[in-house]
Protein backbone atom coordinates (compact mmCIF):
# COMPACT_ATOMS: atom_id res chain seq x y z
CA UNK A 1 0.00 0.00 0.00
CA UNK A 2 1.42 3.13 -1.05
CA UNK A 3 1.17 7.04 0.99
CA UNK A 4 -1.88 7.84 -1.59
CA UNK A 5 -3.77 4.54 -1.18
CA UNK A 6 -3.33 4.76 2.26
CA UNK A 7 -4.92 8.35 2.12
CA UNK A 8 -7.73 7.20 -0.24
CA UNK A 9 -8.96 4.35 2.25
CA UNK A 10 -8.89 6.56 5.25
CA UNK A 11 -11.32 9.06 3.59
CA UNK A 12 -13.42 6.39 2.40
CA UNK A 13 -13.71 5.10 5.78
CA UNK A 14 -13.98 8.34 7.52
CA UNK A 15 -16.04 10.15 4.72
CA UNK A 16 -16.77 12.95 7.23
CA UNK A 17 -13.31 14.30 7.67
CA UNK A 18 -11.62 16.53 5.07
CA UNK A 19 -9.22 14.98 2.66
CA UNK A 20 -7.16 17.53 3.06
CA UNK A 21 -6.80 16.95 7.05
CA UNK A 22 -6.49 12.96 6.07
CA UNK A 23 -3.17 14.21 4.07
CA UNK A 24 -1.47 16.47 6.93
CA UNK A 25 -2.34 13.94 9.07
CA UNK A 26 -0.25 11.05 7.47
CA UNK A 27 2.31 13.23 6.62
CA UNK A 28 2.92 14.31 10.27
CA UNK A 29 2.79 11.03 11.37
CA UNK A 30 5.58 9.98 9.00
CA UNK A 31 7.51 12.91 9.75
CA UNK A 32 7.26 12.48 13.31
CA UNK A 33 8.38 8.36 12.98
CA UNK A 34 10.92 9.68 10.66
CA UNK A 35 12.44 12.41 13.24
CA UNK A 36 12.23 10.27 16.38
CA UNK A 37 14.43 7.63 14.45
CA UNK A 38 16.64 10.39 13.19
CA UNK A 39 17.12 11.80 16.92
CA UNK A 40 17.70 7.81 17.59
CA UNK A 41 14.56 6.62 20.21
CA UNK A 42 12.48 3.90 19.68
CA UNK A 43 8.99 4.26 18.21
CA UNK A 44 6.23 1.85 19.46
CA UNK A 45 2.63 1.35 17.49
CA UNK A 46 0.64 -0.67 20.35
CA UNK A 47 -0.80 -3.81 18.25
CA UNK A 48 1.62 -3.05 14.77
CA UNK A 49 5.32 -3.22 16.01
CA UNK A 50 8.23 -1.21 17.02
CA UNK A 51 11.02 0.87 14.56
CA UNK A 52 14.33 1.21 16.21
CA UNK A 53 17.83 1.93 15.01
CA UNK A 54 20.50 -0.02 15.38
CA UNK A 55 24.12 0.90 14.87
CA UNK A 56 26.59 -1.45 13.25
CA UNK A 57 29.98 -1.46 14.38
CA UNK A 58 33.20 -1.16 11.13
CA UNK A 59 34.66 -4.07 10.47
CA UNK A 60 36.60 -6.28 8.12
CA UNK A 61 34.95 -8.42 5.60
CA UNK A 62 35.98 -10.80 3.21
CA UNK A 63 35.52 -10.43 -1.10
CA UNK A 64 33.99 -13.74 -1.74
CA UNK A 65 34.74 -13.48 -5.18
CA UNK A 66 38.18 -12.06 -5.42
CA UNK A 67 39.26 -13.27 -1.33
CA UNK A 68 40.77 -10.11 -0.44
CA UNK A 69 39.77 -8.41 2.84
CA UNK A 70 37.85 -4.70 2.27
CA UNK A 71 36.54 -2.59 5.32
CA UNK A 72 33.17 -2.00 6.02
CA UNK A 73 32.33 1.74 7.87
CA UNK A 74 29.92 1.88 10.76
CA UNK A 75 26.44 2.74 9.35
CA UNK A 76 22.78 2.45 11.08
CA UNK A 77 20.16 0.05 10.16
CA UNK A 78 17.05 0.63 10.58
CA UNK A 79 15.02 -2.68 12.42
CA UNK A 80 11.31 -3.79 13.01
CA UNK A 81 10.29 -5.94 15.41
CA UNK A 82 6.68 -7.09 14.65
CA UNK A 83 3.87 -6.33 17.32
CA UNK A 84 2.08 -9.75 18.34
CA UNK A 85 -1.86 -8.69 17.45
CA UNK A 86 -0.46 -8.30 14.15
CA UNK A 87 1.51 -11.47 13.57
CA UNK A 88 -1.45 -13.20 14.87
CA UNK A 89 -3.42 -11.81 12.18
CA UNK A 90 -1.09 -12.24 9.17
CA UNK A 91 -0.55 -16.20 10.78
CA UNK A 92 -4.66 -16.66 11.35
CA UNK A 93 -5.07 -15.61 7.15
Amino acid sequence: MTRSELIAHLAERKPYICLSDIRRGVATMFEEIGAALARGDRVELRGFGAFSVKIREARMRRNPRTGQHCHVSANVVLCFKIGKQLRERINSS
